[in-house]
């Protein structure tokens, strides 16, 4: 395997181990107004999540890290790009944050419904822009000769060689990961609660599964209209056509553990959809990091984008120190709070 390469599988297992983790606390966080109706049940639910929510983040700094080590110009190009977007989620981020940290320093209801809103506003967004981000990378962007580009807001609303960050295809893309970390976040929340909130979580993880699995087929469907080209590494090897395909099976099992009441399984199994669909995305990129709508040769790659292979090849045995490191405390840090959020736990 070339070094570039592995270090593409690198960066797309660390942005999905992110959204797996991080996505299951947006997707409480969506739901939270929904099913969390009394003061007991809001701080039960944000307690669920409060002792990971920072810690999966670190999975975010390291993708983004990794990224600019490995493909330094993919990370300058991308940056300067979809810099509005960038500073959007930035805000999101600190906002969802103060949002868990400060809601509990004033006892007054006006301020504790701020911060919900807050919270609930954040977690819904950022679930949004990540998924229109997944888009514009699905569908590219106008890259100049110099590997650099603008995009608007919008242009037509349609896909082409002068795209905007929004069209229809991107916004069902930010759409459907709303919905899919909605469903994740419902499962979380149904492993670590009890009681009417476990009761309306399982609910919502009923409804919101078979949503996903709608958008799920629409996304699927409008992928080749948008880039056919994705599916040509899948021509090339069709035994990875089973990553998306388990990835279904995945979703289909979740919903079927759901009724059969097995909650950590239903969870689990929503892990695994999500990180199987992002990596069949990201299977189907390579060797692709930022395509360009305007000339495919002015696309960059995993080769012209990369660092030296000195650096990398010397990198890796870094790269493996920090990567341990971090599962290892992720690892530790969850299984401290494994099982039902306590009463005794809620402040």
């Amino acid at each position: 395997m070339e070094i570039e390469t592995a270090w593409f599988i690198i960066v797309t297992v660390m942005l999905a181990m992110y959204v797996v983790l991080d996505g299951f606390d947006f997707g409480v966080g969506i739901i939270y107004p929904f099913v969390a109706r009394t003061e007991a049940e809001r701080r039960t639910a944000l307690t669920s999540i409060g002792p990971v929510w920072n810690a999966n983040e670190v999975w975010l700094i390291a993708a983004g890290t990794v990224l600019f080590f490995a493909y330094p110009k993919a990370y300058a190009s991308g940056f300067s790009g979809f810099y509005l977007a960038l500073i959007l989620v930035l805000w999101l981020l600190i906002f969802r944050g103060l949002a868990l940290e400060l809601r509990a320093q004033v006892d007054h209801v006006l301020w504790k419904q701020a911060w919900d809103t807050a919270f609930t506003t954040s977690s819904l967004l950022l679930a949004i822009v990540f998924g229109t981000a997944l888009g514009n990378l699905i569908r590219g962007v106008p890259l100049n000769r110099d590997g650099y580009f603008f995009v608007p807001l919008w242009t037509n609303f349609q896909p082409g060689s002068d795209p905007g960050i929004l069209d229809w295809f991107t916004v069902l893309l930010g759409l459907t990961s709303a919905v899919v970390l909605a469903f994740h976040g419902a499962n979380y929340l149904v492993m670590k609660t009890e009681g009417a909130l476990y009761e309306r979580a399982v609910s919502a993880a009923w409804i919101l599964g078979w949503v996903s699995a709608g958008c799920t087929a629409l996304t699927v469907m409008a992928v080749p209209m948008v880039q056919p080209n994705l599916s040509l590494n899948f021509s090339r090897h069709p035994g990875v056509y089973l990553t998306p395909v388990i990835g279904v099976i995945a979703l289909g099992y979740s919903l079927y553990f759901r009724l059969c009441r097995r909650d950590l399984s239903a969870f689990l199994a929503s892990c695994v959809f999500i990180f199987l669909m992002l990596a069949s995305v990201m299977f189907g990129m390579h060797p692709y990091i930022l395509v360009s709508t305007t000339d495919l040769t002015f696309s960059l790659t995993v080769h012209n984008a990369a660092t030296d292979s000195y650096g990398l090849t010397a990198g890796i045995s870094w790269f493996v120190g920090g990567f341990l490191l971090i599962l290892i405390c992720q690892i530790y840090l969850h299984s401290l709070f494994l099982g039902k959020t306590r009463s005794d736990d809620v402040h």
